[in-house]
């Protein structure tokens, strides 16, 4: 298992690198991260010994914590990819999976928030599926 990434935001002007291993991935349903992602979860990676290296546009990142709870994201400004943060205490960093250019070998450790995850997250391996967008 390789413990060097690297990764970039959606328009490419956030670039970055992560040396070290991760120890958790988790796919959180709460309702902060859907809000967050749009989607039914986040996929998270997090690490509490890998080193974040800003290869570019760090004056592009923007942050936002949510008042009163631990919940924060770093995006960037130009496309609001989500990008990596350092945990609010320091304790380690979070990387959202999606954001990695280099494969992930690490598997989800867990699905975490189910109790408020979508009315609609159920069954979604039996959905159809396609290679790319569907015509017609």
């Amino acid at each position: 298992m390789t413990d060097m990434h690297q990764g970039s935001c959606l328009c490419g002007g956030v670039s970055f690198r992560i040396q070290g291993p991760f120890e958790h991935f988790f796919l959180c349903h709460c309702s902060h991260c859907r809000k967050g992602t749009g989607s039914a979860h986040a996929s998270n990676l997090f690490s509490n010994s890998a080193h974040l290296t800003w290869l570019a546009g760090e004056d592009l990142i923007a942050r936002y914590n949510l008042p009163d709870t631990r919940h924060s994201r770093s995006f960037c400004k130009c496309c609001g990819a989500a990008l990596p943060s350092v945990q609010q205490d320091n304790s380690g960093i979070m990387v959202p999976a999606g954001c990695l250019d280099t494969p992930v070998e690490l598997e989800p450790t867990a699905h975490i928030f189910t109790g408020s995850r979508a009315n609609w997250d159920e069954k979604l391996e039996d959905v159809i599926r396609f290679d790319a967008l569907p015509t017609g």
